[in-house]
């Protein structure tokens, strides 16, 4: 590598005769409110950069066009920001026309700004963060997401897509509200920005921002285009689509039976239960010995003459979870966690008070833990991914290939 030439007093005094200004550059440091309002305005400038055109008002844009628009205009009203900015507008952004009109009021905030478009400001105390400007994580999520490619081998695929619209039209699937950071599994479907969306792939997991698991997908979408994408960034556009949905498996089509609404009546109760009874194997596993049902009735009458009903193990019981159904097949659901927890199942026979030899079928040797795990599984959709294991008392992952995506859908 060559060595820099120094600079002599010779070339000064030449550059000098020039008329340049041989002074040393001082560097500026920066404030935090500079580093802010330097770092709002480039994504206003990668905004019009993409876009090309000037962010705008409007219900129906982006959140971010909005608050960028907004700013924007905040920026164009402080002298103090067009002086922080003037050498970096090199479009010319602070003094092109406006696009569309919106009155400021004087010293507005950011607080004002967010509650004007309906949003809540998130409470900082750290004027360093810059708050309302996207990280460039989260800026890298939306740009993955955007960024799709044709489907070269998409005829695999259109036949799964097209029978799977025919089970929704049949309603022999349905669709489920996306839970917050919901699992995803290889041939997992949902419906994201109005396409329906296959996990194709799933590569290795390993442990991303945060100390959070990740890894790389392959989504396949209805309009033969796809992505390679990470997991995390597909959750988070599944959470921030308020409209996405988890297609379920033929399995649970029956068992969901609709949309539950801010106010829907409860359709029933799935509820758990634990004997008091001093039978010895009963009084030394407590603990884990669990009741599992669904009613549509009231728990506390329905169990009030348990101590002489074998059903309840001829012993006072007592209420320890109950969860509630809404538009639930409540008799699939039953036979769906009976199946599910049947290996753990209480192989006990008792003596009713006539003498009679009983043995009760819905009493199972599975903590709590595992059966709100369960429970959660089936929100999800994905219960059918997942089976009980007895030696580690946990749920475990399936090794069988998910269903949903028969081996008939594909050619190799």
């Amino acid at each position: 590598m060559p060595k820099q030439k120094q600079t002599t007093d010779a070339d000064l005094a030449l550059l000098g005769d020039l008329g340049l200004d041989t002074a040393p550059v001082k560097s500026k440091v920066l404030s935090a409110k500079e580093e802010r309002i330097i770092a709002g305005f480039e994504e206003i400038e990668r905004f019009v950069e993409e876009q090309g055109r000037l962010p705008q008002h409007g219900e129906n844009l982006d959140i971010f066009e909005r608050i960028y628009a907004l700013r924007l205009e905040r920026l164009r009203e402080s002298e103090e920001c067009r002086e922080v900015l003037r050498s970096l507008d090199l479009r010319g952004l602070l003094d092109a026309e406006s696009e569309t009109s919106f009155a400021l009021e004087e010293d507005l905030t950011d607080e004002d700004l967010l509650a004007s478009l309906d949003l809540e400001a998130a409470s900082e105390d750290d004027i360093t963060q810059l708050q309302y400007v996207r990280s460039r994580s989260e800026i890298k999520a939306a740009e993955e997401i955007a960024q799709r490619d044709p489907c070269e081998d998409f005829k695999q695929f259109k036949p799964l897509f097209a029978s799977v619209q025919n089970d929704l039209e049949t309603g022999l699937r349905k669709t489920l509200k996306y839970q917050d950071n919901a699992a995803v599994n290889p041939g997992d479907m949902f419906i994201l920005d109005g396409h329906k969306v296959l996990v194709a792939e799933m590569g290795e997991l390993f442990i991303g921002d945060h100390g959070r698991q990740d890894c790389r997908l392959r989504v396949v979408y209805d309009n033969a285009t796809e992505s390679d994408l990470l997991m995390r960034s597909l959750q988070r556009a599944l959470n921030k689509d308020k409209a996405s949905r988890r297609i379920t498996t033929p399995d649970f089509g029956p068992l969901f039976l609709g949309t539950e609404a801010a106010d829907d009546l409860p359709s029933g109760y799935i509820y758990v239960l634990r004997s008091k009874s001093e039978h010895p194997f009963i009084a030394k596993h407590r603990s884990v010995i669990h009741k599992i049902g669904v009613t549509s009735g009231d728990i506390k009458s329905r169990i009030s003459k348990a101590k002489k009903d074998p059903t309840y193990l001829l012993a006072e019981v007592e209420i320890i979870a109950t969860f509630k159904l809404a538009n639930i097949n409540q008799r699939g659901l039953e036979a769906i966690l009976q199946k599910f927890f049947g290996s753990a199942r209480l192989d006990l026979e008792l003596i009713d008070r006539f003498g009679a030899p009983v043995k009760p079928q819905e009493w199972f040797l599975v903590p709590l833990e595992a059966i709100e795990a369960a429970i959660e599984k089936i929100k999800e959709g994905t219960i059918d991914q997942f089976r009980y294991d007895r030696k580690t008392a946990s749920l475990m992952r399936s090794k069988y290939r998910p269903r949903g995506i028969a081996d008939q859908h594909f050619t190799d």
